[in-house]
């Protein structure tokens, strides 16, 4: 199991640098990737070697986390791809939109210059000067009243001048000086091939395709693993293909899982097109081992106009989800069976479950089963219970504030793009820290170190939310926090003494 988990994580980490970095670097794809895998490598490789309760020192936890660390932005830095026109004194990446080397440059000439000066009206942005980072033409000024009326005004201007020619980002600058950034629109002039007018057409079809493909796994899975089917069906596929009514004990889980990730995803869908965002339909990811699925993702398709936006629409999947799998793990809780308790109990065990682990898990498990769970007893998941107990553990890991996850977007839009870095960083360290009280959190740390602590600002991404949305986005991190937090001894003793 370990070494699956090492194989899943080195595919999803090749993806994320491949999408991430690939395209500003010339430093090789496969050395980045070798740089950021090397504390997977290692702490596996301790953990096959090393007695069962020995946790890996912390110096080497620790000091492998920040010199790989380093070393993967410093082979980033050393192989960046500078263009002709940047000059040497660029400012830092963060602070500029990652330039498009596929786009033509984006050099206006003296008359387009003039009507761009003419975009920014005193009022509202006092335009100082103009320059050209790469194919991003950088606007930099003084904001002279609210955020929001700023950018609506010089947006409006440069569309009416220069059409959809531009993205127009308005994002954080140093020293709280906010500034406008006009980016090459791929879009632009560009009419869809008749292979992506059809591959449009086939998508519907696909995510219904992958749905069904991916009940069946997860049905197979809540068969042959969660049931406890005879070993000679278990082993033999033509034979539990001939017993369907046997096939069928999967169904709940499968049902129950595969609701959840798609209440958690269509959440996005609906919140996106309520934006008017393009987004394509959810899709699941089938595998016929392991819990029957990879989960399920919605790609959104267009720029993010703000961090409203942004805010509504990543906090809506994890919020929907939750909706669903709470009721689903109470349920499932229910229906399991209070064992005894033994060595195997921990939080990942699914046979030997242990309900105080968390915070939140010791309050369900005690409103589930009452009377009938007391101190020193362990549960044996009902199927529907180890589905609900998986949508709760996706929707922490989604909630956590780190780069694309929906935690570290719904912290980027109420904190902004460079707070919520500092943010993630502080995160990943605090999971790290955790890992060592509770070393399931092992793999959680791991994957987190690999995960860029950044991710792509909305349009307008200087404006600031309202109190009603922060109030709901600091709910929702209280709410992560109870999932994976353990809970207090002055908890369990008042519920189960």
């Amino acid at each position: 199991m370990t070494l699956l988990f090492l194989l899943l994580l080195g595919l999803i980490t090749y993806f994320i640098v491949q999408r991430g970095v690939a395209s500003s670097t010339t430093t090789p794809v496969w050395v980045l990737w070798l740089v950021m895998m090397t504390p997977a490598f290692v702490w596996t490789v301790w953990i096959e070697t090393a007695p069962e309760d020995q946790p890996p020192p912390l110096a080497l936890t620790i000091g492998l986390f920040v010199i790989c660390s380093l070393l993967y932005l410093y082979l980033i830095q050393l192989g960046r791809i500078r263009s002709p026109e940047e000059s040497p004194s660029a400012s830092p990446p963060s602070e500029e939109p990652a330039a498009t080397p596929t786009l033509p440059p984006a050099q206006l000439n003296p008359d387009e210059e003039k009507q761009l000066q003419q975009c920014f009206p005193w009022s509202d942005y006092a335009l100082h000067q103009t320059e050209y980072r790469g194919q991003v033409i950088v606007c930099r000024g003084q904001l002279r009243t609210e955020s929001a009326k700023a950018y609506q005004t010089v947006q409006a201007k440069i569309k009416a001048v220069f059409g959809d020619r531009f993205l127009i980002v308005f994002q954080e600058g140093f020293e709280g000086k906010p500034f406008f950034a006009l980016i090459p629109n791929s879009e632009w002039n560009a009419t869809p091939s008749e292979d992506a007018k059809k591959r449009q057409q086939m998508q519907p079809l696909i995510a219904f395709g992958l749905l069904l493909f991916t009940l069946l796994t997860a049905t197979v899975v809540g068969a042959v693993g969660f049931n406890e089917l005879p070993p000679e069906l278990a082993d033999n596929s033509s034979q539990l293909w001939q017993n369907l009514h046997l096939l069928a004990s999967g169904l709940p889980y499968a049902i129950a899982l595969v609701t959840i990730l798609g209440t958690h995803e269509l959440g996005h869908y609906l919140m996106a097109r309520r934006y008017k965002i393009k987004v394509a339909l959810p899709c699941f990811i089938p595998i016929p081992f392991f819990v029957g699925t990879l989960g399920a993702f919605t790609q959104i398709r267009s720029p993010i106009p703000h961090r409203r936006a942004l805010f509504d629409v990543q906090i809506s999947g994890p919020l929907a989800g939750l909706a669903v799998t709470l009721p689903v793990l109470c349920w499932g809780l229910s229906h399991s069976e209070v064992i005894s308790w033994s060595e195997e109990t921990s939080l990942f065990n699914i046979n030997s479950l242990n309900p105080t682990a968390t915070f939140l898990l010791a309050i369900l498990s005690k409103l589930a089963l009452g009377d009938r769970l007391i101190l020193d007893r362990a549960l044996d998941l009902h199927p529907v219970a180890i589905a609900g107990f998986l949508g709760l553990a996706i929707t922490a890991v989604s909630l956590i504030p780190v780069g694309q996850l929906d935690g570290g977007r719904v912290v980027h839009a109420m904190f902004g793009q460079r707070t919520a870095m500092v943010i993630a960083q502080i995160t990943r360290l605090l999971i790290l820290v955790l890992a060592f009280v509770r070393q399931e959190f092992l793999w959680w740390a791991i994957f987190l170190l690999l995960m860029p602590v950044g991710d792509e600002p909305a349009l307008n991404d200087v404006t600031e939310l309202d109190n009603a949305r922060d109030m709901l986005g600091l709910i929702t991190l209280a709410i992560l926090v109870m999932i994976i937090v353990p809970a207090p001894v002055t908890l369990i003793q008042w519920l189960y003494g």
